[in-house]
């Protein structure tokens, strides 16, 4: 288990059409540290986005796919995704806003 902090847990938002429909129901989706657990999703995103209240996490880990160049056989970087969805009383992601 690496010992990560809140800031190196969750890397990038996720923005898709999917993603941007479940905003309705308070639900968020970003990519996390694959070593990530719940719990510290779960503090990264109260800490990082102030207001924001967790109700639960759900995540979901990717293998990389395989892909070739001419001969050469490898495969693409592994990755986890998170989606957080927030309490009735917390206060909405900025990030998200005006997309």
């Amino acid at each position: 288990m690496a010992d990560l902090k809140y800031y190196d847990v969750i890397l990038k938002p996720v923005i898709t059409e999917a993603s941007m429909a479940l905003q309705e129901n308070r639900k968020y989706t970003f990519l996390v540290h694959p070593d990530a657990t719940k719990a510290q999703v779960k503090d990264a995103v109260e800490k990082m986005f102030d207001g924001a209240k967790v109700a639960s996490v759900n995540t979901m880990n990717y293998s990389g796919k395989p892909k070739r160049r001419g001969a050469i056989w490898g495969k693409t970087a592994a990755k986890k995704k998170a989606i957080v969805t927030l309490t009735a009383d917390s206060k909405e992601i900025e990030i998200f806003q005006g997309m």
